[in-house]
């Protein structure tokens, strides 16, 4: 039955259950083995919410409450499916998905970072994705080496 013949209630209720898809980059998936970890306790916490609130008896509070974990769960499945794990770099003469790379900005600033992948990725963390601007102009970098990012010049002081 069309949601134009029901309640305007079961409308609204419609609308906010719809939620679009969350986006799956174009690049490919690489991910650190920590961020595999992390992926799968993800999903796990997704199945378990959408499985709690399949759980909830008012059909329009189960619809809105498994919304989110539903479309999680749905992203985060095609996430592991196509996961690359890529192992440690295996020293650090070069930046390379996985290094811990300090860079010095031509403004004195001291910043280090370890390229990881897109979902691992938090800068407040101390994690930049290896498709940011400043991973993608560092990697294959040594150190000493300086890299223009924007107007930016970045030195690398140290691979770790």
């Amino acid at each position: 039955m069309s949601v134009a013949f029901t309640k305007e209630e079961s409308s609204e209720t419609a609308a906010e259950i719809h939620l679009p898809d969350r986006p799956i980059s174009p690049h490919p998936n690489l991910v650190t083995a920590d961020g595999l970890k992390r992926l799968e306790a993800e999903a796990e916490e997704a199945r378990a919410a959408y499985r709690a609130a399949q759980a909830i008896e008012d059909v329009n509070e189960r619809r809105r409450q498994s919304a989110v974990p539903y479309r999680d769960l749905k992203y985060l499945t095609e996430r592991l499916r196509t996961a690359q794990v890529i192992p440690a770099p295996e020293g650090n003469t070069v930046v390379a998905f996985g290094s811990r790379v300090t860079f010095e900005r031509d403004d004195g600033r001291v910043q280090t970072y370890r390229i990881v992948g897109e979902d691992e990725a938090d800068p407040k963390t101390g994690t930049i994705s290896f498709v940011s601007p400043v991973a993608a102009r560092l990697m294959g970098k040594a150190v000493g080496d300086v890299v223009m990012v924007g107007d930016q010049e970045l030195e690398i002081t140290a691979i770790g």
